[in-house]
């Protein structure tokens, strides 16, 4: 694939992975509505580092580590927000975390959060 292809490839995945985020949220899943809203923001990211970088993509599902590799300008609020969103990733994924994340996951807490998802995903998808 060239560069183009692989940029609408991590785009169309994460388009993808956004209807199934709402679907989740939707059905109250929230636990899980969340760590599909991290797939989200991190298949756009990888999608811009492909558009900023010629190399393979990092293999890291750390959101934060990845927007800087990827040299998407970051204030300290996408910063916070980068780092919040990683842990979806972890504490859905990891049984030592799941039961306090699973508790944790209220719909306020879930519609909070996918809030700030659709910001940081219209946000990538204009500077991709």
């Amino acid at each position: 694939m060239n560069k183009h292809e692989i940029i609408n490839y991590w785009k169309n995945s994460a388009e993808s992975d956004f209807k199934t985020m709402q679907n989740l949220y939707n059905s109250k899943d929230y636990c899980w509505c969340l760590f599909v809203g991290h797939l989200v923001i991190e298949k756009l990211l990888k999608a811009a580092y492909v558009k900023n970088n010629d190399e393979n993509v990092p293999r890291t599902h750390d959101l934060l580590r990845l927007a800087e590799k990827s040299g998407v300008p970051l204030d300290d609020e996408k910063k916070d927000t980068l780092d919040i969103i990683t842990t979806f990733n972890i504490s859905a994924r990891y049984p030592d975390y799941k039961q306090s994340f699973y508790k944790k996951c209220t719909e306020k807490f879930a519609g909070e959060n996918i809030d700030k998802i659709k910001e940081l995903k219209s946000w990538l998808t204009e500077l991709i």
